[in-house]
């Protein structure tokens, strides 16, 4: 069984920066492709980004293209999301979870899901 925990959420003025992690334990996640979530209140879970399990490849919502990096140091069994010139509408719960099958944009193709961590953004 893997568990996935995420941390590094807060309160941030708008412009600032933050920087998730998603820290794996129970089992080596370095096979698994890596993907970030995030849900914001009376909304679905959308996606945000992922990475393969090598750390090769990386996909981004528009939405956050050119402002979030993710990246992951597999000897830690971390993945981390760096999230730059943060806006009110990046306001969350992020998750993280590994990529099993399916649409890899679709939280359904996602298990062993974190417990969030809360990104609040104030103009």
């Amino acid at each position: 069984q893997v568990r996935m925990v995420e941390s590094g959420g807060g309160l941030v003025q708008a412009g600032g920066s933050l920087r998730l992690s998603c820290a794996a334990s129970g089992r080596t996640v370095s096979s698994y492709a890596v993907g970030w979530f995030r849900q914001a209140p009376g909304k679905e879970r959308e996606f945000v980004s992922r990475i393969t399990g090598s750390g090769t490849t990386t996909w981004y919502a528009d939405s956050v293209k050119g402002r979030f990096t993710i990246s992951r140091d597999n000897a830690e069994n971390t993945v981390y999301l760096q999230m730059n010139s943060l806006k009110p509408d990046d306001t969350a719960v992020y998750y993280c979870a590994a990529y099993f099958s399916g649409s890899a944009y679709s939280p359904e193709g996602y298990k062993y899901w974190g417990q969030g961590t809360q990104v609040t953004v104030s103009s």
